[in-house]
């Protein structure tokens, strides 16, 4: 197989922790769809391919029971929904839908969202200016704050979700078996599986508006409902808390469209949207090859796996003007940083809110000079999950 396709022999995931973004733009150039011996499965970087794969559910199965979607069923105790296709992902789906779309939100969860906010605005303050943290004081409990009450988890600290989230993001990119990295793991689904047990029986008799509740209330199996909230606790705080460092991060270095943001507020969707265009928190999602497909001019073998990486994607120049670039000011057009199609992410609002219209601003509105501290170290980390795991800033 590796002889008759496109082989990327050179691809190092350690180098791509690191910084996978050459990677990316190499893949790209040389092989939008390439066979990649060390991970094991094919990678689609071109931004043609990645929808092709999503609109195409029928020769790429996103329900595949091998390589990272085995790894993700491994992770949080079942298949998600995420990785099931149509019927079976639509069924599941459409329990969570109502209480995600936009109106709910603003009417319900955005007063939440901004106290929520407050709440750890005021523990940044409390660090700083000279030892703020804005992963650690800010972004990851704010993001950690609003999944406990988007999810209905009642009594359940910010530091345990954030903990359970850790542990499953690690578990779900666990592609070399490290044991330390599945026994971390296997205690987090332990603990929510726990808190589950009893929180199930209790919204079946006390509905209300968390997701939770609509799971618990759906015609669902206990391990459907244990893996969806899995999911929802690996995401629904991941791409949340990346999109505020990154967000500061991207301004920070292109001060022009930050000015321009703070003098006209009504850019900050475009600037959410952007930052998780050029900076995608969730890097590669899993399909698999339910018969011998021809994608980007090359033969996929049946069965074979498919990283759809949607990081590489979305800096893809044919679909993007200077793709490589944050432009706040670009044309409008449809990105994959929250999936496509049917597969679309189904928080992706929440975060929108959340995050852009909500949590970010409020750092420049209440913080005069608000900006990262370069008098201290930076870190990212990963490319299947990727952000900063630690951004200092410091305001005047």
């Amino acid at each position: 197989m590796t002889t008759e396709v496109p082989t990327a022999d050179w691809i190092d995931p350690v180098t791509m922790n690191a910084d996978p973004y050459p990677s990316y733009r190499r893949l790209r150039q040389e092989s939008p769809v390439a066979w990649v011996p060390a991970l094991g499965q094919f990678l689609a970087t071109g931004y043609r391919a990645c929808r092709a794969i999503e609109d195409d559910q029928r020769s790429f199965s996103a329900g595949c029971t091998s390589g990272t979607s085995a790894k993700m069923a491994r992770a949080l105790g079942g298949q998600p929904m995420v990785n099931k296709d149509d019927p079976d992902h639509t069924h599941e789906r459409r329990v969570i839908n109502p209480g995600l779309r936009p109106k709910q939100l603003r009417d319900r969860w955005t007063p939440v969202f901004e106290a929520n906010a407050r709440t750890y605005l005021e523990t940044l303050r409390e660090h700083g200016p000279d030892d703020a943290d804005l992963n650690r004081d800010y972004a990851a409990p704010v993001a950690a704050r609003n999944l406990i009450d988007l999810l209905g988890f009642r009594d359940v600290e910010v530091d345990v979700m954030r903990e359970w989230s850790n542990a499953f993001v690690s578990g779900v990119g666990n592609l070399f078996d490290d044991p330390e990295t599945w026994k971390r793991n296997d205690r987090a689904c332990a603990e929510v599986g726990a808190v589950l047990d009893e929180l199930v029986p209790y919204y079946r008799s006390h509905p209300d508006d968390s997701m939770i509740s609509a799971l618990a209330n759906a015609e669902l199996t206990d391990e459907q409902i244990l893996a969806n909230v899995n999911l929802t606790i690996t995401g629904g705080m991941n791409e949340p808390q990346h999109a505020v460092t990154s967000t500061v991060w991207a301004l920070d270095r292109h001060r022009e469209q930050r000015d321009q943001t703070l003098d006209d507020p009504a850019l900050w969707p475009a600037v959410f949207d952007e930052t998780v265009r050029w900076l995608s928190p969730i890097g590669m999602y899993p399909r698999q090859a339910t018969e011998d497909v021809v994608l980007n001019g090359v033969t996929v073998p049946e069965g074979a796996l498919i990283g759809v990486v949607v990081a590489a994607a979305n800096r893809d120049n044919g679909e993007f003007e200077r793709g490589e670039e944050f432009d706040i000011h670009r044309p409008k057009r449809p990105h994959l940083a929250f999936g496509s199609g049917v597969h679309m992410c189904a928080g992706h609002w929440a975060a929108r809110i959340a995050i852009g219209e909500i949590a970010v601003p409020l750092l420049y509105g209440e913080l005069p000079g608000f900006r990262p501290d370069t008098r201290r170290d930076e870190s990212w980390f990963g490319w299947f999950f990727r952000g900063l795991t630690e951004l200092p800033v410091t305001w005047d």
